[in-house]
């Protein structure tokens, strides 16, 4: 019998570690020194102990079931089927197509991929029953897994206006997707644009629930799981602990309307604090958001190119990509273990925390007229800016580091000529019904400047 080794030592409380902590501090005072707030106010703490943890959250997330997905924006379909091919050899285990024309023919897209084995993900830039029609047949006759990620909300959220479509009314639309599709997921939730537009992490969940709950209120015959596109940065045990948060809360929330279906988290690496100069860096940043992602239970990850702000797609940045999941999954076995985090007295600390915060959020905003109403009056794009301006001055103040942007940059590094998209917010005025609200990078005005230097 193998023996337990903790019997020969003396339990030790945290009382008495504070206790010794505060006697190596030599009078420091402790909550000044050793204790720091995080922008959802959740105090930090220089160690956590069993003995003040409460009993383990009760979540199955399943690190050994995680995709790597590979995004790919359909422009020809010849050369999209090509490169789905291509990634599925090289490692990718799902697709996640982007189309904006409608007129794209999607029946020849899809029926050369093996779709019984590569789940499919859809950013459609319109909504038309018709289209999604198609889908639903192959996807019938494929035995296929496609989740399409319709999200009216998200779209009028991030672009001022709802989906153009011939059917007026976007929600009626949805219902009757959902009463008549039964191989694939309809509904998608965009939490992605509230983190890359800066909002913080309790605002981030509280936002994704009352987005999901207008659904919920508003879709009678949801029978798929809801798709949640999240977006993850480098705060490495707080975004752990947020997808953890939001996972929770939903199956609280959803338990309320008879839905009893797991929600699946397709996660992606912030755009809010990748930069143009001194790129490389981004491929770090990337690597411990898609760590955070897989120990915080994404289903799939869209890892982002180390280069996606200012080239177009290319072979080497999505490659690049792809082999850091690879690695991650096959070379560092992060896929060997479920619910990681379990047992953490620090992540279940942060889990407990930023779910309390969020669900009063969440409730204050339902007692308020719920989301939609709050995002028509401008209430969540005003509080998400407060939090975006937050966390800009402190970036500007050097209190918030992007090393090779505003801690040791590189002086001779030179970008204009390397630019083939244009990497900063596009001011397009034109007629909207609402505000958008507008993702924006925290690097962008230092790199502006530094460029026009050039």
């Amino acid at each position: 019998m193998p023996k337990n080794l903790f019997k020969d030592f003396n339990f030790v409380s945290s009382k008495q570690w504070k206790q010794q902590i505060q006697f190596e501090l030599k009078g420091a005072d402790y909550n000044e020194t050793l204790i720091w707030n995080s922008p959802e106010s959740i105090q930090v703490k220089p160690f956590y102990h069993n003995d003040e943890c409460n009993d383990t959250i009760p979540l199955n997330t399943k690190a050994s079931e995680f995709k790597i997905c590979q995004n790919i924006f359909v422009y020809n379909v010849e050369k999209s089927i090509q490169k789905a091919k291509e990634s599925v050899e090289r490692g990718a285990e799902s697709i996640r197509f982007t189309i904006e024309d409608e007129k794209t023919d999607i029946i020849k897209l899809l029926e050369n991929l093996t779709l019984n084995t590569t789940p499919i993900y859809f950013d459609l830039k319109f909504l038309s029953i018709d289209f999604v029609k198609k889908i639903e047949i192959i996807a019938k006759e494929k035995s296929a897994n496609v989740f399409l990620n319709l999200d009216p909300i998200g779209q009028l959220a991030k672009d001022g206006n709802w989906y153009s479509s011939p059917e007026k009314n976007n929600f009626e639309t949805l219902n009757t997707l959902t009463k008549t599709l039964t191989n694939c997921s309809v509904l998608s939730i965009n939490s992605s644009l509230y983190q890359n537009a800066g909002a913080n992490m309790v605002q981030q969940i509280a936002y994704s629930l009352g987005h999901v709950n207008e659904y919920f209120n508003k879709i009678s015959n949801i029978n798929q799981p809801i798709v949640f596109q999240v977006s993850v940065g480098t705060n490495y045990f707080f975004e752990i602990a947020k997808l953890r948060a939001l996972r929770l809360l939903f199956n609280l929330i959803a338990k309320e309307y008879d839905h009893h279906l797991d929600c699946h988290l397709l996660v992606t690496p912030t755009k809010r604090n990748k930069t143009i100069y001194d790129y490389n860096v981004n491929l770090l940043r990337t690597t411990t958001e898609c760590m955070s992602a897989i120990l915080g239970g994404a289903n799939a990850i869209a890892n982002l190119p180390y280069d996606a702000l200012y080239h177009k797609d290319n072979e080497f940045g999505d490659r690049m990509a792809r082999n850091q999941l690879l690695i991650l999954k096959n070379e560092s076995y992060f896929d060997k273990v479920n619910n990681p985090a379990d047992g953490s007295y620090y992540i279940e600390s942060l889990t407990q925390q930023l779910a309390e915060k969020s669900f009063t959020l969440f409730k204050d905003i339902e007692a308020n007229g719920g989301f939609l109403k709050q995002l028509n009056e401008g209430i969540i794009k005003r509080k998400i800016q407060e939090s975006a301006d937050k966390e800009q001055e402190l970036f500007d103040s050097g209190k918030e580091i992007l090393l090779g942007t505003n801690k040791y940059p590189n002086k001779d590094d030179k970008m204009k000529h390397d630019l083939e998209l244009f990497p900063f917010v596009k001011n397009k005025p034109r007629k909207t019904l609402i505000t958008p609200i507008i993702e924006k990078r925290l690097a962008e005005k230092i790199e502006q400047e530094r460029l026009n230097l050039e």
